[in-house]
């Protein structure tokens, strides 16, 4: 007689329950991550990018709540506190240029302005102007670039051909004259707005070859991808792939190129507001502020340094969001 065969005991057969945990332990393993998730995790990484972003987010909330914030200390940008000059030599009273509790940066010469008000004010104008140029760049330049890159022939030839014509322009003598004979009034605009919107255009206009020259670049790369062939196939047409296969995949280069780009037009505004083409007073500005101060570095250095150090802080902070940008969303580039 055989013996008798054994029936498996329950060790050895592993219970629905374990089953389950192993299959969900299993897909937590392999689930995947969007390429933003990815792009934020390496963002996270970079302290000094980080860091940058924090700034930049402070200094546009500082702007878009000047007005709140100088009303909670009682300081007006345009206030003259002549009480605070020194009727002989022009320059504030106390040391460091009038700093106390009231005027944290001080006051200016002569009229005895408060610099920190008028620094307040000062970023509005240039993260306007720096936002909105690149606002304008980025449109010009990506419309253009990605046909040029898409078409080719004709179409490319001129795109590229007028792109490397406003990349040889004068652009900063352009924009002097341009402003010097510009209305005072024009579309509903008077003063220093009609400035600034002037500002907005030009930059704008003359900074898109810039962006325009990446996404044509990148656009020719990937016009010959295996996703844009398999569209094609299927019977898409030529705005559909351009809007729905192409721009998305251009969207990392424009926003590192457009993070790249805000810093260099708020230095622009700065360089047109010294040269006394930008803003008109009394309107704040960080430019015409240090125009202002070069008469008064001897006997009042802090009124060029407060400005100075505004322009510097916001431009460096730029540009280390944008580095870090581009290396989480490009690593390969990195170094």
């Amino acid at each position: 007689m055989t013996a008798p065969l054994h029936e498996p005991t329950a060790e050895a057969a592993p219970s629905a329950a374990e089953e389950a945990s192993v299959a969900t332990s299993g897909a937590k393993a392999v689930q995947g991550r969007s390429l933003g998730r990815i792009a934020w995790e390496r963002l996270k990484r970079d302290k000094l990018a980080l860091t940058g972003g924090v700034v930049v987010l402070v200094l546009v909330v500082i702007a878009l709540l000047a007005p709140v914030i100088t009303g909670l200390l009682g300081q007006d940008p345009n206030e003259y506190h002549e009480s605070l000059i020194d009727p002989l030599f022009g320059t504030p009273t106390g040391s460091l240029g009038g700093v106390s509790g009231d005027h944290l940066f001080g006051v200016e010469p002569v009229n005895g302005r408060d610099i920190f008000a008028r620094i307040l004010y000062g970023a509005r104008i240039s993260l306007l102007v720096g936002f909105l140029s690149a606002v304008v760049a980025v449109i010009l330049g990506t419309v253009l670039g990605i046909l040029a890159g898409f078409f080719g022939g004709w179409v490319d030839s001129v795109i590229s051909r007028v792109m490397d014509g406003l990349l040889a322009f004068p652009q900063l003598l352009f924009i002097i004259a341009l402003v010097s004979v510009m209305p005072s009034n024009m579309l509903g605009l008077s003063g220093s707005s009609v400035r600034v919107f002037v500002m907005i255009l030009v930059i704008g206009f003359f900074g898109w070859p810039y962006i325009g020259r990446v996404v044509r670049g990148q656009t020719l790369s990937l016009r010959e991808r295996e996703y844009v062939e398999a569209a094609r196939s299927l019977g898409a047409g030529r705005l559909y792939i351009l809007f729905k296969e192409l721009l998305p995949n251009l969207v990392a280069p424009i926003v590192v190129y457009t993070t790249m780009m805000i810093p260099t037009n708020i230095l622009t505004e700065a360089a047109l507001s010294f040269l006394g083409v930008g803003v008109k007073p009394p309107t704040a500005s960080w430019g015409q502020m240090l125009s202002s101060a070069i008469d008064y570095y001897e006997s009042d250095p802090m009124y060029m340094v407060v400005p100075g150090v505004a322009i510097f802080i916001t431009v460096l902070a730029f540009n280390l969001f944008g580095d870090g940008i581009r290396d989480a969303l490009d690593p390969k580039a990195s170094r």
